[in-house]
């Protein structure tokens, strides 16, 4: 992920409260990849981006556990309101 990226994906794990410092690959260079680890500190972080994706995941699947766009069984109620032909 880019710098923009990077924005948005902390901002979107502050709000679901999933730990993580999204920073650089290269602390040098943060026009470069960024990545999500456990600490800030280029020296002893740990890169835990796919942890951080599977908990992102895990967070939605709480909220709605039926895949989208899975048909539902059984029939549908609903309305058919006739054209007004006036």
């Amino acid at each position: 992920m880019n710098a923009e990226e990077a924005r948005q994906v902390d901002a979107t794990l502050r709000r679901l409260g999933i730990p993580g410092v999204v920073a650089p690959e290269d602390p040098e260079h943060a026009a470069g990849k960024w990545r999500v680890y456990d600490s800030p500190d280029p020296v002893t972080r740990k890169d835990i981006t796919s942890d951080v994706l599977a908990a992102f995941v895990a967070k939605f699947r709480e909220a709605n556990p039926e895949p989208p766009g899975k048909p539902r069984s059984g029939p549908t109620r609903g309305f058919i309101v006739p054209p007004n032909e006036g």
